[in-house]
């Protein structure tokens, strides 16, 4: 059993019933039981006919993403931002609600809300709460949310994990990777996937560009198949917060062209590409455009790395950018979860020579 259906009061997340720009609403999806909360709600019998009708079903993709709004990280208050896709022109009314809850609320989209409109849909407060089951085999502490929209097709948003509050019971598990993501000697396939997921965790809501992870802290490749909380911990242990940092391209030649004692180099994102010859980064482009000395680069990492603990200098004259990130962890669960089945990054970000 997945973790949304054994964790339905730790699972939340969003339902919206969207109403057409005459007013006229369309019928609504039953509520999914908040004791088996699945991936995708059943509609209900009046509106299954309609649930191929485009006006039906007016929301096509709904995504979420984590903004932390406090410095602790567990208690924890966060919010919790939609991204609406495909909804039709025109002024709409759209109804959601936390998986796992009984209220639906009501936004109003502006007539001008383009092809995607994004806004604050919920903003949450977790505690630490071990609270464990009859047998004593499982953690009930708040670890994900999830949003429904309340139309007949029942979609439903991807889900967001953070784990600093509790963990979820042994062998949930969050999606599931196609082949082994290894972990090499300076990082490799596994620290690309990770600087994936780090950009991901924080880009929509903090303008991140790029993602740095160095090879420590890292323990053991990522095997293929579901991946568990325990592969999770056994990948990536630390638990630490992805914050963002500003810095020139100046800046960051010097910070990548360092080489710590193992040899190991910093691991970027998707998004940049880098060769370092002679101690000196003599080719680095963001995004595939070349990265120039004056322009400010957001990049996100955690605190350790930025403030010099991982085996690499302190990332002197970088400002402070954002710290509204998840953990670590959680947000490799929520990239592999919204992405799986997941394949393994080239590991070729980086050229030295």
């Amino acid at each position: 059993m997945d973790l949304l259906s054994r964790t339905g009061r730790r699972i939340v997340g969003l339902a919206a019933f969207v109403a057409l720009a005459s007013g006229t609403f369309v019928p609504a999806a039953h509520a999914a039981p908040e004791s088996a909360i699945s991936a995708t709600a059943s509609a209900s019998p009046e509106a299954s006919s309609g649930q191929d009708d485009p006006v039906q079903n007016p929301v096509q993709k709904l995504t979420i993403f984590f903004e932390r709004t406090t410095a602790s990280k567990c208690p924890v208050t966060f919010k919790v931002h939609g991204s609406f896709q495909g909804l039709p022109a025109g002024p709409q009314l759209v109804r959601y609600r936390v998986v796992g809850t009984e209220i639906w609320k009501t936004i109003k989209v502006p007539a001008g809300h383009g092809a995607v409109y994004t806004t604050v849909l919920e903003t949450l407060n977790w505690d630490w709460d071990w609270d464990w089951d009859e047998d004593g085999d499982g953690e009930t502490a708040e670890t994900s949310v999830r949003i429904e929209v309340r139309q007949p097709d029942g979609l439903t948003s991807n889900a967001l994990y953070y784990f600093k509050c509790g963990s979820p019971p042994e062998g949930a598990t969050f999606g599931e990777t196609t082949e082994n993501v290894e972990l090499t000697t300076a990082g490799g396939p596994l620290a690309e996937l990770t600087a994936d997921a780090y950009l991901d965790a924080v880009q929509a809501i903090s303008g991140a560009e790029v993602a740095l992870v160095s090879r420590y802290g890292f323990s053991s490749d990522l095997d293929a198949g579901p991946v568990t909380y325990e592969d999770l911990w056994a990948t990536r242990p630390s638990g630490i917060a992805v914050d963002v940092y500003a810095m020139t391209g100046a800046q960051l030649k010097t910070l990548l062209a360092y080489q710590n004692p193992s040899g190991w180099v910093l691991t970027p994102s998707a998004s940049l590409r880098y060769t370092v010859e002679g101690g000196v980064v003599t080719e680095i482009t963001l995004n595939g455009v070349p990265v120039t000395d004056t322009q400010e680069i957001k990049i996100a990492a955690n605190y350790t790395l930025a403030g010099g603990w991982e085996g690499f200098p302190r990332w002197e004259g970088s400002t402070s950018f954002y710290h509204g990130g998840p953990d670590d962890r959680g947000a490799l669960a929520t990239y592999i979860a919204k992405n799986s089945p997941v394949a393994a990054p080239a590991g070729d970000r980086v050229t030295i020579r």
